[in-house]
């Protein structure tokens, strides 16, 4: 691998991690500038294509997902490694799957699903938008349902 830095050709790896998503942490030095730095490693995996309501195909887009986590978890007390943990997840399931397609409804599932289990605030914030909750009274018999269980 090329130093950052200096862009020598020749580094050495000093420490080596894993992490539970199946990536490696390499921590180098190069051999002419001897600066320190780290490289990522994790394996590319298909994930399948999602099937929009319309028909339409897209890939799976995990910054997507992201962004749409964090307005719901807006303000609350969930932090953003829970969020990137939920994404993770739902993309390991995905990949799990070994399918090349999969409705979009079956991830917004999953995200719901996580996110009840964690806040019940951004579950409801997720939920008036994924499931179209559009008056007082839908968003009332959600909360109802929730207080319920």
């Amino acid at each position: 691998m090329n130093c950052p830095y200096c862009t020598h050709p020749k580094t050495r790896v000093i420490d080596t991690t894993h992490d539970s998503r199946g990536g490696t942490r390499r921590r180098r030095v190069c051999d002419s500038c001897k600066q320190r730095f780290s490289s990522y490693e994790r394996p590319i995996l298909a994930t399948p294509l999602l099937i929009k309501k319309d028909g339409t195909r897209e890939e799976f887009s995990s910054d997507k997902l992201i962004a749409g986590l964090r307005v719901a978890c807006a303000k609350r007390p969930i932090s953003a490694a829970d969020v990137e943990r939920i994404v993770g997840e739902i993309e390991a399931e995905l990949r799990q799957l070994g399918r090349s397609e999969v409705r979009s409804r079956y991830v917004g599932d999953l995200a719901i699903k996580k996110l009840k289990e964690i806040d019940e605030v951004a579950y409801i914030r997720y939920a008036i938008v994924y499931l179209g909750l559009d008056d007082l009274d839908s968003i009332r018999l959600e909360i109802d349902r929730l207080l319920t269980e």
